[in-house]
């Protein structure tokens, strides 16, 4: 692996690609969903700890040495996730760069439209 500053969500889909260790990589989208999930409950996980732990609810209300612990915590679960969203676009055969594409497309017309809050997909 590398200490390099990754630039490109390209970039960071081809390094993380080297670290595919899972069974039938390629052909097992079950694989990158379950740890997708997993991993966003790890997220969820970290932010029930700092309102049960620290009675916050915001990391502006974190001391510098316990937000400085979280945020290390919340950065490393948040590259897991991310780590299976690449898998996920593996998977499906799609970059990272067409899923923020799509997304942001979607965002932008639901803000455009006055439709950013609300339920459903077809907003």
């Amino acid at each position: 692996m590398t200490d390099k500053i990754i630039k490109t969500l390209e970039e960071y889909s081809t390094y993380a690609l080297e670290t595919v260790a899972y069974p039938n990589a390629g052909s097992d989208i079950m694989y990158a969903a379950l740890g997708l999930a997993g991993e966003g409950g790890e997220v969820a996980n970290k932010v029930k700890k700092l309102i049960r732990d620290y009675k916050a609810y915001s990391v502006d209300e974190l001391s510098p040495e316990n937000r400085e612990k979280f945020v290390a915590g919340i950065m490393d679960e948040l590259g897991d996730v991310m780590w299976y969203v690449n898998a996920m676009a593996y998977e499906c055969g799609i970059s990272l760069e067409q899923i923020a594409t799509r997304n942001i497309a979607k965002l932008s017309l639901r803000y455009k439209t006055g439709k950013i809050g609300g339920e459903g997909d077809d907003r």
